[in-house]
């Protein structure tokens, strides 16, 4: 994969930290605003990177990129995806994959018609503790409670309160809990289930924007709860309960670290399976396979995986009337 990154933020400083340990990766390009440049100039120095553009579409241009990585706040992935696909490039779009679903919809469409490969980058899916997890669901019995709390106290908050707009909170952006940490627990609940029933969203709102909330998903034989906090903080935990056994994971969904998995009347077995002490390497090696191999079946079950996701993002943001900026822009 010959990568070419937008954006120049926290995540993108995450990806650049451990994306050396893969080699059949190559920092190709990197592109950003113009006032980044001096940043971008940093970044290059110190990751090695071939190429710097201040103009994303010079960067599309470059023949080297084959496959481009969209870093952006949330509300710009749409078009940037857009912009990529149409340029012929393969592209890997920071969760969540779009404001809305009938963004997503237009992406898969043009994906399909170019023969590109498109996927979320979304940790949880990729983890080998997530995969082991998934193969331990059924020796639970019949699932009756999930619930799956992902709360941390955003650094931004109390700036948001003094009536400053930042895009962790700002409608304008696609901003808040359900968009920004929720949303690792339905992939992991989704991911592990299917899609639910029934959904309903509980937000506590300020501003128009959810700080934090809880959200419901009915599977009808069994019921979930997912909590998301960017106001306030407790210990994170996954605890999946079933009529033979349980699984209770004390960590967040999205680094799905290791967990406890218990057979009602015997004792705990911790299950703890990493390759890599990043969270984000797992997924980055498999899009450099499906890219290399052009694994179109797991480009579309990934697609499938994350539509579903998209759904649910719907249906929520709809019962909790939660409107976003590109959202008006589609009536």
């Amino acid at each position: 994969m010959k990568l070419g990154i937008v954006g120049a933020g926290m995540i993108v400083q995450d990806l650049l930290s451990f994306i050396k340990d893969i080699p059949t990766i190559t920092l190709q390009a990197i592109s950003s605003r113009p006032s980044h440049e001096e940043k971008l100039r940093l970044l290059q120095q110190q990751y090695s990177i071939e190429q710097v553009y201040s103009n994303y579409s010079e960067m599309l241009g470059d023949p080297d990129v084959d496959t481009v990585y969209i870093g952006l706040p949330n509300h710009l992935h749409y078009d940037y995806a857009k912009e990529a696909l149409s340029h012929g490039k393969h592209v890997i779009c920071e969760k969540p994959f779009t404001s809305n679903l009938s963004e997503f919809l237009e992406l898969k469409e043009l994906a399909e018609q170019k023969q590109l490969i498109l996927v979320e980058a979304i940790t949880n899916q990729y983890l080998k503790n997530y995969l082991s997890m998934k193969d331990h669901i059924s020796q639970l019995g019949d699932i009756k409670i999930v619930e799956c709390n992902y709360s941390q106290y955003s650094s931004r908050y109390a700036a948001f309160q003094a009536g400053e707009v930042l895009p962790a909170f700002n409608p304008e952006m696609s901003g808040g809990a359900l968009m920004d940490i929720n949303l690792y627990n339905i992939h992991l609940v989704v991911g592990l289930f299917g899609s639910p029933e029934r959904v309903e969203y509980w937000p506590n709102m300020e501003r128009d924007i959810d700080t934090s909330g809880i959200l419901f998903l009915d599977y009808g034989d069994f019921k979930c709860v997912c909590i998301g906090s960017k106001d306030s903080t407790a210990p994170n935990s996954v605890n999946i309960q079933g009529n033979k056994g349980y699984i209770h994971m004390a960590s967040s969904a999205n680094i799905v670290d290791s967990y406890n998995y218990v057979l009602n009347k015997q004792d705990p077995i911790r299950v703890d399976q990493k390759d890599h002490a990043h969270r984000m390497y797992d997924e980055f090696v498999e899009f450099d396979r499906i890219i290399r191999e052009l694994d179109w079946n797991k480009a579309a079950q990934m697609l499938e995986h994350s539509e579903k996701v998209m759904q649910v993002v719907e249906q929520a943001k709809q019962s909790a009337n939660l409107v976003f900026g590109p959202d008006r822009l589609r009536h």
